[in-house]
């Protein structure tokens, strides 16, 4: 059968994020999130990302606050079930996060040493 998408031509699906403080950024998701390493080299790392990967690779361009949209229109997101757990852990892991609840769920915010944006979400309780 012919394929209809570029999905069925395709086994995984990834991010690339370039970084100016590539070391600090790769012990950040390693270490402070704790995501898995799936490749190393001196140049990028490849870590399990859900049922993706995220890889960090030199090259971009970092800064000491949250970058604007206009430096950087996208956000990692971590979905969770738990919200309160996942806030305790990365508290207890020197960063600042701090719940915000909408109708359609709850996110909280932080920075990865670069400035670029990380949320928690978790879903709006049903009937809440």
């Amino acid at each position: 059968m012919k394929p209809t998408s570029i999905s069925e031509l395709t086994a995984e699906f990834g991010v690339i994020l370039f970084t100016e403080n590539f070391e600090a950024c790769v012990q950040f998701y390693e270490h402070t999130l704790g995501l898995q390493v799936i490749e190393r080299t001196p140049d990028l790392v490849s870590f399990r990302f859900g049922g993706s990967y995220l890889m960090v690779e030199r090259g971009g361009h970092g800064s000491p606050t949250q970058k604007p949209r206009r430096q950087n229109p996208s956000v990692l997101r971590f979905n969770t079930d738990d919200m309160d757990k996942a806030i305790e852990l990365l508290n207890a892991k020197g960063l600042d996060v701090q719940p915000q609840s909408f109708d359609w769920g709850t996110i909280a915010a932080f920075t990865d040493p670069d400035g670029n944006l990380c949320e928690l979400k978790s879903p709006a309780l049903v009937g809440a």
